[in-house]
C-alpha cells in the first residue's frame, strides 16, 4: 500500500491566525483503560479560561486537563497494563524513567502567561503555574500511576531529538547495571506557541510535507506520546520482544543554533557511533529525521549515504507530523514494526526526488526481510542522536568497559560581563547580547571553566545543561509579543532561545563542543534531578 497520511488543515491553528495551519493531531478523546490514581492537586479549578487556539483536552474521565499530560497518560496507561500482564511484579524491579519532550506543559504555560497578563489573582494563577512547566506532565503522570517515587528519572529537553536520547540513556543505565527496567520515550502536544515559532522560521509547509523531493517547503507539527519498556537481553521473562536496541550514538554540529551542518558530518558521526556501539556495519532501513525542509533533508541525505549507503528510507513525519519530543520513539516503534513484519515501508510525499537529497524511497510498501534499522534524529542546538534497532539479538556487540569518572575542574558563575565574555570567547559583543540570560550564564560558566583547563582541553567535549524551570522567563517574553502582534508578527531570531536545549547549543557553537549535548530538567527539588543551569 502507499503511505497513509494523517496531515491536514488544523482548525485551532487556523483560528489562531497562522498562515500555514497544517498539523496532525491525535484523537481528541484519549480514554484510559482504568482510571489512574489522582493526586488532589492534579486538577485545575473549574472554569479556567482557555487561550486562543487551545484544542479540546477531553480525555474521558482522566484527570489530565493539560493536553500533553493527557497524551502521556494514554501511553502510560497502555504500557502499565502491558507490563502488568507480561511482567507481573515489575514495580519491585529497580526502575528508571527517561522521558523526552520539546515543549512539556506549553499549553498550560500559554494559559498562565495570558492569565497573568490579564491581571488574574494569585489563587487563580497558582494551580496553572505549577502545570506550566516542562516537567509537570511527566511528574503528574508518574504520580498518577504510582511511579512518583522512582529515584532514577530524567526529563530530556533535547528538542526534536529528546526521546531518541532518552531511549539511549535508558539503554546505558541497563548496560552499567543502574536499573533493571527502564520506561523510556517522549511526549508533546500541538500548541500555537510552537507552531508560530516554526512558521516564523519558515520551516512549515503550506500544503503537505514532501521529504527529499523537489519543491519541499517544510514540515508540519504533530502530537503524540510513545513509551517503551527496556530490559537487558536475557531478562525478558517470557515477554514479547519488539526489537533489540543494540546501538546508541550522539553528537553535536556546533555550527548554528537552528541550521544544520550542511556537510551532514555531525549526524553522520552520531550514526557511526551507534553502529560501532552495535558492532554492526550495515542497516536495511533508515528511519529518517526528514523534516522536509530544504537544508535539513539535503544534509541528512549526505549523512545517510555516509553511514547507511542505499538502505530504504522511511520519513514518518510526513505521515503523522513532527511530534517533537515524541518523534524519536514513535518513529523507532514504526521501524521496529517494519522489521518484525518484514515490510519495507512506503514514503509519503509527492514529486520527483531532489538530486541534492537523493535517498531510496518506496512508493508502496513491499515485503522485504530486514535485520537492522537506523533511527536518526536532529534538533535545535545542533544535537544529533541515533539508535540501531535489530530484529534479532545476535549482533556481535562489543563489551563496553566500566570506566572511572572523575571531576578535574569546576566553575561557578552568578552573573556575566559581556565585554569580558566577548574577549574570552572571541565572539562579537552584539552576538552575545542577542542571547537570553540563561545562555549568557551558560556561556559564562564554560568560559570560566576554559580559563581553568585551557580552551583546547574542551574541544570535542560533550555538554549537559541541567534546568530547574528551564526557559520559562524567556518563553513569557516571547509569548507576550505573540499575543500582542499575532503569530505573523513574532521575531524568528528570538524563538530558538525558547528551547531549553539552546543553552547547550550556544555553548557548543562557541567552544566547538562536538560530543553529545542535551539539556535535562525534572524540576526543582526532585530526587535525582539536576539543579540550576549556572555551572558547567
Amino acid at each position: 500500500e502507499p503511505a497513509r497520511v494523517a496531515v491536514g488543515v488544523d482548525a485551532a491553528l487556523s483560528a489562531a491566525g497562522l498562515l500555514r495551519p497544517i498539523a496532525a493531531r491525535a484523537p481528541a478523546s484519549l480514554p484510559l483503560g482504568a482510571r489512574p490514581r489522582t493526586p488532589t492537586d492534579l486538577r485545575d479549578p473549574p472554569n479556567l479560561p482557555l487561550i486562543e487556539g487551545d484544542p479540546t483536552t477531553e480525555s474521558g474521565d482522566a484527570p489530565f486537563d493539560d493536553r500533553a499530560a493527557a497524551l502521556l497518560a494514554c501511553a502510560m496507561d497502555q504500557l502499565v497494563r502491558g507490563l502488568d500482564e507480561a511482567r507481573p511484579g515489575w514495580r519491585a524491579d529497580r526502575l528508571g524513567v527517561a522521558l523526552g519532550t520539546s515543549s512539556g506543559g506549553m499549553l498550560s504555560a500559554e494559559r498562565f502567561f495570558a492569565l497573568r497578563a490579564a491581571g488574574a489573582d494569585a489563587a487563580t494563577l497558582a494551580p496553572v503555574a505549577r502545570r506550566a512547566t516542562y516537567f509537570a506532565p511527566m511528574n503528574d503522570v508518574l504520580a498518577a500511576y504510582g511511579l512518583a517515587g522512582v529515584p532514577r528519572r530524567t526529563l530530556v529537553l533535547a528538542a526534536c531529538a529528546a526521546s531518541t536520547i532518552a531511549i539511549g540513556l535508558g539503554a546505558r543505565w541497563l548496560d552499567r547495571g543502574a536499573a533493571d527496567l527502564v520506561i523510556a520515550g517522549g511526549f508533546d502536544a500541538v500548541s500555537v506557541f510552537v507552531a508560530a515559532g516554526f512558521e516564523a522560521l519558515r520551516a512549515t509547509t503550506a500544503t503537505a510535507p514532501k521529504p527529499f523531493r523537489k519543491g519541499r517547503d517544510g514540515m508540519c507539527l504533530g502530537e503524540g506520546a510513545g513509551l517503551v519498556a527496556l530490559v537487558r537481553r536475557g531478562d525478558e521473562r517470557g515477554a514479547r520482544v519488539h526489537a533489540f536496541v543494540t546501538g546508541f550514538g550522539a553528537s553535536t554540529d556546533a555550527v548554528h543554533i537552528t541550521a544544520p551542518d550542511a556537510t551532514g558530518g555531525g549526524l553522520a558521526r552520531a550514526a557511526r557511533a551507534a553502529l560501532r556501539d552495535a558492532g554492526a556495519t550495515q542497516v536495511d532501513l533508515v528511519s529518517a529525521h526528514a523534516t522536509a525542509t530544504p537544508y535539513n533533508d539535503a544534509m541528512e541525505a549526505k549523512a545517510i549515504r555516509a553511514a547507511a549507503g542505499d538502505a530504504v528510507v522511511h520519513p514518518f513525519k510526513a505521515q503523522i507530523g513532527h511530534t517533537l519530543g515524541a518523534a524519536g520513539v514513535l518513529e523507532a516503534l514504526a521501524a521496529a514494526d517494519a522489521l518484525a513484519r518484514g515490510v519495507a515501508p512506503a514514503a509519503a510525499g509527492e514529486g520527483d526526488l531532489d538530486p541534492d537529497a537523493a535517498v531510496t524511497l518506496l512508493a508502496r510498501s513491499e515485503p522485504r526481510q530486514m535485520a537492522r534499522a537506523l533511527k536518526l534524529s536532529a534538533a535545535f542546538g545542533g544535537a544529533n542522536a541515533a539508535l540501531v534497532l535489530a530484529r534479532a539479538g545476535d549482533d556481535p556487540r562489543p563489551p563496553r568497559p566500566r570506566r572511572a569518572v572523575v571531576v578535574t575542574a569546576g566553575a561557578h558563575v552568578t552573573d556575566f560581563d559581556l565585554v569580558a565574555l566577548a574577549e574570552a570567547t572571541g565572539t562579537p559583543r552584539d552576538r552575545l547580547a542577542r542571547l537570553d540570560t540563561l545562555c549568557r550564564l551558560g556561556v559564562s560558566a564554560v568560559a570560566a571553566l576554559a580559563a581553568r583547563t585551557g580552551r583546547d582541553a574542551l574541544a570535542g567535549a560533550g555538554i549537559v545543561a541541567g534546568h530547574g524551570l528551564a526557559t520559562l522567563d524567556t518563553n513569557d517574553l516571547w509569548d507576550a509579543k505573540r499575543r500582542a502582534r499575532g503569530p505573523t508578527g513574532v521575531e524568528p531570531r528570538a524563538f530558538p532561545a525558547t528551547s531549553p536545549n539552546a543553552i547547550a547549543g550556544e555553548c557548543a557553537i562557541l567552544y566547538k563542543l562536538t560530543g553529545p549535548s542535551f539539556a535535562t530538567g525534572a524540576g526543582s527539588g526532585q530526587r535525582g534531578a539536576p539543579h540550576g543551569a549556572r555551572s558547567a
